[in-house]
């Protein structure tokens, strides 16, 4: 009865505040499991919340022995939660850090110059590597940064050329068996090394998929692969696989994702800049 008098008090003292608090905590919570959805955390989580389920349930009978072990359980258990999941843990922070400063990394000055050419080049590049069966792999960089993953390939710091991606991975070619990077419209490194994934994927994918689908886990990159087995066209964004792509259905898709013709006009300078002229265009007409 003591517990049931505790829970009872605390509903009464209730006030604005701790509703706020409440509110917050449990939508911390729903993003938390939204992030964790669908991968090795879920069932964990799962059974953790059955052990919280549990824990009032054996104060309340008196089972001392299971409470104990219960209560102990859940701290020792934080620290295991931190060593066994420090990839999803990793991925849920960077998810929260692209989704607190994306529209700062957005209008970043490096990116201002880019004109979407650099997209119909790879588009190129991929459909003749598609139509030749040889095996690619692209990583563009979005707002998540990739110097470590740069750095563990050859710079090139290039403009973007189909027939360059082509000789990059030509068979045989020193770097054909790494990953293009490609950020702010240049390519900056190739025969760059990826993290592989850990997803039960199709069998008949092959090593290069698998790292496409790394990469794409830990962050916010556009990632085409090219089969070499079968020439088809892959894409891998946020962990999350399509294919069957062809030239115009690729292109489209990626200057959808990659619109920086636009932004100059997006940023706070470019919308004042374009109400100005609107508002001197609709003067001259009256």
């Amino acid at each position: 009865m003591g517990f049931l008098n505790i829970v009872f008090n605390t509903i009464k003292n209730i006030n604005l505040f701790d509703l706020i608090d409440i509110s917050i905590v449990a939508y911390a919570l729903y993003k938390v499991y939204m992030l964790i959805k669908e991968t090795r955390a879920e069932q964990l989580l799962k059974g953790i919340l059955f052990m919280l389920f549990l824990m009032p349930i054996s104060y309340l009978l008196n089972l001392t022995m299971v409470y104990s072990i219960l209560k102990n359980t859940l701290t020792i258990g934080v620290l295991t939660i931190v060593i066994l999941f420090q990839p999803e843990i990793r991925k849920a922070l960077e998810h929260l850090g692209r989704s607190a400063f994306s529209d700062r990394n957005r209008y970043n000055k490096n990116y201002e110059y880019i004109k979407n050419d650099f997209i119909v080049e790879i588009c190129k590049a991929i459909a003749n590597m598609s139509n030749k069966n040889i095996g690619a792999l692209i990583v563009i960089e979005r707002n998540t940064k990739l110097g470590d993953i740069i750095e563990s390939g050859t710079t090139i710091n290039s403009k973007v050329k189909s027939e360059l991606i082509e000789t990059i991975f030509f068979p045989n070619s020193p770097l054909h068996d790494g990953a293009i990077v490609i950020k702010g419209g240049l390519i900056e490194a190739a025969g760059c090394f990826l993290p592989l994934s850990y997803q039960n994927i199709d069998k008949s994918l092959g090593t290069r998929h698998r790292a496409a689908l790394g990469i794409s886990e830990v962050s916010d990159s556009a990632v085409i692969v090219v089969s070499e087995e079968t020439g088809i066209i892959s894409l891998f964004v946020n962990g999350k696989i399509t294919r069957n792509y062809d030239f115009e259905k690729l292109n489209s898709l990626l200057n959808r994702m990659f619109e920086y013709n636009s932004l100059k006009t997006s940023s706070f300078k470019g919308r004042v800049k374009g109400w100005i002229r609107g508002k001197v265009k609709n003067k001259h007409k009256e």
